[in-house]
């Protein structure tokens, strides 16, 4: 049976208002609060509330679990109840950021147990393209009781499974920054540069349009296939800086077909926190 797809376009969500649940997922990395500013100022699709990914989409950060770890399941869920979404509600998330904060909520609703969740092609930008109206009121949504049945934890590793995997080589770890950050010539936001050893490189926007949009399926099945060789789905651990654009390209695999591949959300905010582990660099590994 053909799965549905986890995108949905500006003309679907159209006729689909105000029967799902949107969520604006817009953020900014090098300014935390910019997202709800966008929300609140340039304006939001009707209906959609907001969700900041330090606060709402991640949990608290001890130093050594990097820089978005997962949330709680209890605070998740009651920011999902407060916000007026119910377990099994058709949720739409969108951002300002070809999808890569929007792809998080999407991961975290399948993680839930929550399938009915997909991410607006596009975005923002193509919403607006559409000529489709624009909301600076936040709705009020009732509250409502948010019942996860259980979580799907085969969705992720953790970072002993990252440290194993060194020596049984048995997934192979996807890369999602981009190329200087993977070669460890620039590093921004964490302490260290470079990547895991043995990861591969993919950056997240590879999977888009010169639109913004995800490329299409065949391509996506083509390009991947050259990324991941003989590794299978269940093979391959997607990760980034700190579990958020990985999330981009499990949202693309899914486009291309390819199954069952894992988050590791620490990330390389969380391995390059301990100076033990080793790091690469340009393809070559440094103690």
């Amino acid at each position: 049976m053909l799965q549905p797809s986890p995108l949905i376009s500006v003309e679907a969500l159209r006729r689909e208002l105000p029967q799902v649940c949107v969520v604006d997922c817009s953020h900014d990395l090098g300014d935390t609060e910019a997202g709800a500013s966008l929300y609140t100022q340039d304006g939001h699709i009707p209906g959609a509330v907001h969700a900041h990914l330090d606060r709402d989409l991640s949990g608290a950060k001890t130093g050594h679990n990097g820089r978005h770890p997962l949330p709680l399941v209890a605070d998740l869920v009651q920011w999902l109840g407060s916000q007026g979404i119910a377990f099994g509600s058709p949720v739409v998330g969108y951002d300002r950021s070809g999808g890569m904060y929007a792809a998080r909520l999407w991961w975290l609703l399948r993680w839930l147990g929550h399938h009915q969740v997909r991410v607006l092609d596009g975005g923002w930008q193509a919403w607006l393209a559409a000529g489709a109206e624009r909301s600076l009121t936040p709705p009020q949504n009732a509250a409502v009781r948010y019942v996860a049945p259980s979580t799907d934890d085969r969705l992720w590793v953790d970072v002993n499974f990252v440290e194993r995997n060194l020596q049984t080589q048995e997934a192979l770890m996807v890369d999602a920054r981009g190329p200087d950050r993977y070669a460890g010539t620039v590093e921004p936001m964490d302490p260290r540069a470079g990547h895991i050893p043995g990861a591969v490189n993919r950056p997240f926007t590879a999977n888009l349009g010169a639109d913004g949009r995800f490329k299409p399926a065949a391509v996506l099945v083509e390009e991947w296939s050259v990324v991941l060789g003989d590794f299978q789905g269940e093979r391959v651990i997607a990760q980034c800086g700190s579990g958020v654009t990985a999330c981009h390209n499990l949202l693309a695999l899914e486009l291309a077909g390819v199954k069952g591949a894992r988050l590791y959300p620490g990330s390389w905010s969380e391995w390059c926190s301990d100076i033990k582990r080793p790091v690469a660099t340009d393809d070559v590994r440094d103690s």
